[in-house]
Parts: C-alpha cells; sequence; structure tokens
C-alpha cells in the first residue's frame, strides 16, 4: 500500500487527520486538547514532511518521529502560532528571537560543510542545501524548504469554489493546466456532472502541451550543467516555440485560467507546432546520443534505486526512470489514444534525460489521436457539500488535491505535488557523487519549488 498523502482538518471541537494510500483512505480524530498521533515515518518515510507541516499549521504531535524541527515556522516564526486552525485570522505577525536550526551534518577529520541557498545565483526560488563533504565527494545533503509559505490552502477557506480558479491556476507555473484539470475534475465530482469525453480529450491535450514544454526545458538543461552549453541554446529555442504555441492556444504562455467548460483549439497552429517539433526532436536526440563527454557525466551520476524509489514512494518520470511503473495516465481513456509508459531501469540523469525524449515522442502522438471537432460543453453549478479528490500526471507526475466544501463554500483545500514527495528522496541519489555533479542531477529531477511551498 502505498501512502499519498497525509493531511489535517480543524472541525472545531477536533481536529482530524486524514491518511490518502492508493487504495484507501483512513481518519483519525484527535482532542484538541492533547492532539497526538502515532508517526508513520517508520514504514512511510515521506509521510515526515506532511507529519512536520501538519504540527507547524494545527500543533499537532506525532509520536516516535524521528526529525521534530520545524518546516514551515523558519528562524524567527513564531511557535506558539498555527496558521491552519479556523481561529487563526491574523493579517500580521511579529517575529520572535531568532532561534538556529540545527541541520544534520557528518564531522569528522578532513570533513567540511557546504551551505547552498536559500538565494541563488540563477532564476530559481528560495531553497536551501546543506551539504557534508569528503574533498569533492557529498557523504550527505539535507535538503530544506518552505521559504517562501503562500498560505494558499489558507487563503481558499471561506470562498465559493468558483471563486479560487485564479489560485488554483497559479500555485506551480510549470503545471498550472494539471492543477486546473484535478480542480475541474473535483468540481465536476461535487455537480454529479460527468465530464464529456470529447472535452476531456481536450484538457488532455493541453495537459501533454504542458508536458512537452516542460521536458523540453529539461532537455536543454540537463547537458548544460554537465557543460555543454549547445543543447541548452537548441532546447531554449524549441521551448519558447512551445510556449508560444501555448498562447497561440490558450491566449497565455502557461496555460493561466484556460480549463474551461468549453474549449476551442487550433488545430492547425498545433499540427503545425508539432511536425517541426518532431523533425527538432529527431535531430537533437542522435546530436547528443553521439556525445561522449555528455554520457560520462550522465550515466552512473545521481541514481535513483529501484528499492529507493518504493521505500519514499517516488512518483513521476523520476520513478519510472528506476523502473517503478507509476503513472496516472495508465487508464483506458490514454491507453485508447496510444498512451505507452516509459519505464527505465538505471535509475540515473542519463535514464532520466533518455525518457523525457521517449515521452514527448508519445505525447506528440496522442495529441494528433486525441483531436475532436466536437464542441462538447458542461455547465458547473449547484457544488454539492461534501469531500472530493482528484489525481492527475502533470509534468512531474502524480498531483492530488483534495477538497471539502460545506455550507457552498470551501472549508478544507489541501495539494500534495508531486514534488513534495520527490524531494524528500532526492538525498538519496546524491551519495560519492561530487559536488559539481549537484545542478546536474537536480536538474534532471527538476522539481518545483513553488508546488511544494504552499
Amino acid at each position: 500500500m502505498r501512502l499519498v498523502a497525509r493531511f489535517a482538518k480543524d472541525l472545531i471541537d477536533s481536529f482530524e487527520v486524514i491518511d490518502i494510500y492508493d487504495n484507501d483512505i483512513k481518519r483519525y480524530t484527535l482532542s484538541k486538547d492533547n492532539p497526538t498521533l502515532e508517526t508513520l515515518t517508520i514504514k512511510y518515510p515521506a509521510a515526515l514532511w506532511m507529519e512536520k507541516k501538519i504540527n507547524d499549521e494545527f500543533g499537532i504531535i506525532f509520536k516516535n518521529s524521528f526529525d521534530t524541527r520545524n518546516t514551515i515556522k523558519h528562524e524567527y516564526f513564531p511557535k506558539n502560532i498555527y496558521p491552519m486552525r479556523k481561529s487563526f485570522s491574523k493579517k500580521e505577525i511579529e517575529f520572535c528571537d531568532f532561534k538556529e536550526y540545527k541541520y544534520e551534518e557528518i564531522e569528522g577529520d578532513s570533513l567540511f560543510v557546504v551551505p547552498v541557498g536559500p538565494i541563488h545565483a540563477g532564476i530559481i526560488e528560495p531553497g536551501h542545501f546543506q551539504f557534508s563533504q569528503a574533498g569533492e565527494e557529498i557523504l550527505h545533503l539535507e535538503v530544506r524548504h518552505f521559504y517562501k509559505y503562500r498560505a494558499i490552502e489558507k487563503m481558499c477557506e471561506g470562498k465559493k469554489p468558483l471563486d479560487i480558479l485564479q489560485i488554483i491556476s497559479r500555485v506551480s507555473g510549470n503545471e498550472s493546466i494539471a492543477y486546473q484539470v484535478a480542480y475541474r475534475d473535483i468540481l465536476a465530482q461535487s455537480s454529479g456532472i460527468e465530464i464529456p469525453k470529447s472535452l476531456k480529450q481536450k484538457y488532455a491535450i493541453l495537459l501533454e502541451l504542458e508536458r512537452i514544454i516542460h521536458h523540453l526545458t529539461d532537455l536543454g538543461f540537463i547537458p548544460n550543467d554537465a557543460g555543454f552549453g549547445s543543447a541548452l541554446a537548441f532546447m531554449s529555442a524549441a521551448s519558447e516555440e512551445a510556449r508560444r504555441a501555448m498562447k497561440k492556444l490558450t491566449n497565455h504562455r502557461f496555460g493561466f485560467d484556460t480549463i474551461k467548460s468549453e474549449l476551442d483549439l487550433d488545430y492547425n497552429i498545433l499540427n503545425e507546432y508539432l511536425k517541426k517539433l518532431k523533425d527538432d526532436l529527431i535531430f537533437f536526440r542522435d546530436w547528443i546520443e553521439d556525445i561522449p563527454s555528455v554520457w560520462d557525466r550522465f550515466d552512473t551520476t545521481g541514481v535513483l534505486s529501484k528499492k529507493n524509489a518504493i521505500k519514499y514512494g517516488a512518483v513521476g518520470l523520476v520513478a519510472r526512470a528506476s523502473g517503478v511503473k507509476i503513472d496516472c495516465r495508465d487508464n483506458d481513456f490514454y491507453k485508447s489514444f496510444g498512451y505507452e509508459m516509459q519505464v527505465g531501469k538505471k535509475g540515473d540523469v542519463g535514464e532520466r534525460f533518455t525518457l523525457r525524449i521517449k515521452e514527448i515522442f508519445n505525447s506528440i502522438e496522442m495529441i494528433e489521436r486525441m483531436q475532436t471537432d466536437s464542441s462538447e460543453s458542461i455547465e458547473l453549478k449547484d457544488f454539492k457539500d461534501g469531500e472530493y479528490h482528484s489525481f492527475i500526471e502533470s509534468s512531474i507526475g502524480e498531483l492530488f488535491i483534495y477538497l471539502s466544501i460545506k455550507n457552498g463554500v470551501v472549508d478544507r483545500l489541501y495539494i500534495r505535488d508531486p514534488s513534495h514527495i520527490n524531494w524528500q528522496l532526492f538525498h538519496t541519489t546524491i551519495y560519492k557523487d561530487i559536488i559539481a555533479d549537484f545542478p546536474l542531477i537536480n536538474k534532471s529531477f527538476d522539481l518545483s519549488y513553488a508546488g511544494n511551498d504552499l
């Protein structure tokens, strides 16, 4: 049984902790006088950040956890404030006195620590990486995020389901379509409406185009971090063309506010773009495959073993590159349009790079076969109170959204981005690799900071 998510709700008189598994749901009601629950981290290491986030947001204590340090509450964050409780309504908070965060470090003769971040030299978002080093070799890495706590789940509470569409669309820019499709599915469930197949096809077309854009960007940056900048130049142009195609189809480069109750797509624009993309991708694949110096850096670097992928509940391409067959698209709908799961074995940078190329070709095939002239639409309204959830395979992996509606408004929104899982296993991939390969391995995972730091 695979753990998908662990999150909490404030029921006014008590707390409820909900565990979502791939084939089961478990619930626990906790007294507010002493809210404690047994940790899941012994069996499910990926529960760690989930539990620490619950502790910071609700004040619930998880017994026997191997790490009780704060997550969202950084050095100046008041410790006695729980922002996800219903009683919390402050617009501003006062900083507390500085409290040092104790990083995990390996100590010994000739060993030293290299801190990286949270502010970086590039355009990425804040995140801290603490390395314990023996010369160039990495002995241990601690990943610390949650520097940009945006309180997205809190700000949605009390709003009508349709009033948070723009927020959902902007949770994570590289997964905007995925977030919108997942939330649209939840709204349809609440309305008691089945989304027509032709409309699902149009949603899926844009979802695959978003996957293509993300993969193209990665295919440029991964070789660049191995010292081959020409690949970045080539793929930057390719990803820019993809963004322009997205804008022509949706009026926005990231597809914000696109997934609606009816959708018209210009297939002439789409097919013209896909034809050029196929030619460019064939050239790029043959070009990169013939550069030994690149593969010398790719092969056996940043290995995620299948054992660790399963242990930490890895999702998305990262899991599939390590031989784990997991993909929300593995269903009759996608298979009817030519979906084929791309699975690797080695779990290294090279495997994750190669799988991206294979997935793009498969996405192109599906987009070509999904095109439909039907103009079916739906009307979403009269949302019924209750609990709803949805799974979508974003470009990064399995995205999970939970929504509770009470008295016609959002009572609890919970989001578990695929990055929230895969960031926690990242440290297992770099032992004995050189620190110069950290950017390369990191980019081969290409996880979202925004999707993690809600």
